[in-house]
């Protein structure tokens, strides 16, 4: 009796481990769930997710509709969210990893590259767990149905990608190199993998793959130009200091220097300003490293121009420089009669977008203004261009004029800008050769065919090169 009686009592206790056991285990794995979740989200902010899956001012988080102008067309950023019905909701892991790596959705249809899947390829296995587990357990499900992607023939038909693919996305996993330090990997999983700076930041060719050759030494994006980044003392970033990499990075702004807008302003608002100091200075450490590239320039971009003396000179003549009339009537309030800018707008001078090689940054700043917040403050310049507030809007013709006073007088004064270059900055940039050879008015459906002929024989071409290797 007393054995049982010892017995009986023992079972309420046990019972209470039993229980304190299973609640902690709970506990534990309700830790680790938080820890993942926060981690993906970390991750998805520096793969800048939201920037092209929120439409702003009136979009919900990842719920897409957001429009991604392109050479070839405008393309629709889907809904990202758990929704079941429009998002990603009755997505499983493999199929977020293959739509992520390899650009192929759960119906099975090719995305297109404006969808960065040449770089997210190199995402880890561990956070590619997480990025999917914060998809679908951190962000709320939205049943926003956006718009579809209507781009024009031949480019509407997505299984064209199939041979793009072949072309220029290796699926290759990243492989950190054994004779470089943590931090310097850590930076080139960064730029070429997570945060793609590789897919702006490097030229394309005709078929408008990434010319890896010529890594981050600049290519254009439409309306923009996205500058040469490598460590050359003339055309790229090599007379930067590492605090001023790393402060441009995180605020979008270096006076003397430079000023982030379009597509980087979105970079650095969306993403790099909430990246770690570690990140930054890895991204930072990364860039230094990287072959420099040269190119044709005479001097940095930022050293440029000085302050102009020519104000009175100019009030004074009957009929003075049209540049110079836009310039004092639009620009000149806040950028100051001698372009040196104030605390609140940057100098004209020692500028990188007026003592560039190319005006497309210039023309496209006048065109679009400047939108970017940083640290919760907004940084704002009006758009003279199609957005402006009627008042404000300026011809193609008075951009050209003053553009070219701009860069006469503040920045890179070998360059005539034309209204015909600003109308072209207006309809999205220059269209690519790709682009031209299927519009029907030059070739007809026959331009079809012959692409991908040619797509096809190149894909076989390096096949057989690989083979042969």
């Amino acid at each position: 009796m007393k054995a049982r009686k010892v017995r009986q009592c023992c079972l309420p206790f046990a019972l209470s481990i039993l229980m304190s056991a299973t609640f902690s285990a709970h506990a534990e794995d309700a830790t680790e769930s938080a820890a993942l979740i926060a981690k993906g989200k970390y991750l998805a902010i520096a793969a800048d997710c939201g920037a092209c899956h929120t439409a702003p001012n009136q979009g919900k988080e990842m719920s897409g509709g957001y429009i991604i102008s392109s050479p070839l067309g405008n393309i629709v950023a889907s809904n990202i969210t758990p929704s079941k019905t429009a998002g990603i909701g009755d997505y499983s892991e493999q199929d977020f990893v293959k739509a992520v790596r390899s650009g192929i959705n759960k119906q099975g249809q090719h995305l297109y590259p404006a969808m960065p899947y040449t770089s997210y390829a190199k995402i880890s296995d561990a956070d590619m767990h997480a990025l999917y587990v914060y998809f679908m357990h951190g962000v709320k499900a939205d049943d926003n149905v956006p718009p579809a992607t209507d781009l024009p023939f031949p480019f509407n038909i997505r299984s064209s990608m199939f041979f793009w693919n072949m072309l220029f996305a290796d699926n290759k996993p990243f492989i950190p190199a054994k004779d470089k330090s943590d931090v310097v990997n850590r930076g080139d999983y960064l730029v070429n993998a997570l945060a793609h700076c590789d897919t702006c930041h490097t030229p394309r060719n005709a078929l408008m793959g990434q010319n890896n050759a010529q890594a981050l030494s600049g290519g254009s994006l439409g309306s923009w130009y996205a500058p040469n980044i490598t460590p050359d003392q003339q055309a790229g970033i090599g007379n930067w200091s590492d605090a001023q990499i790393a402060q441009y990075l995180k605020t979008g702004h270096v006076a003397g220097k430079a000023q982030a807008a379009g597509p980087m302003a979105e970079a650095v608002e969306h993403s790099l300003q909430h990246l770690s100091d570690d990140d930054i200075n890895a991204i930072v450490a990364y860039l230094r490293q990287i072959p420099a590239v040269t190119q044709a320039t005479h001097s940095p971009r930022d050293a440029l121009g000085k302050p102009a003396t020519d104000e009175a000179a100019l009030r004074a003549v009957k009929n003075p420089d049209a540049g110079w009339q836009v310039y004092a009537s639009s620009c000149a309030n806040c950028h100051q009669a001698d372009g040196a800018g104030n605390h609140f707008y940057p100098s004209l001078f020692h500028n990188t977008a007026t003592g560039a090689p190319q005006a497309d940054n210039l023309i496209a700043t006048i065109v679009y203004g400047v939108h970017r917040q940083v640290d919760g403050k907004d940084v704002v310049m009006p758009a003279f261009g199609p957005d402006g507030l009627f008042t404000d809007r300026l011809s193609d013709r008075q951009i050209a004029d003053v553009s070219n006073y701009v860069l006469k007088n503040f920045g890179n004064a070998q360059l005539n800008v034309t209204p015909e270059q600003v109308k072209t900055v207006r309809e999205g940039g220059e269209r690519p050769l790709i682009a031209r050879l299927a519009q029907p008015a030059v070739w007809g459906g026959g331009a079809v065919v012959i692409i991908i002929l040619l797509v096809l024989l190149v894909s076989i071409s390096r096949k057989g090169k690989k083979h042969g290797a």
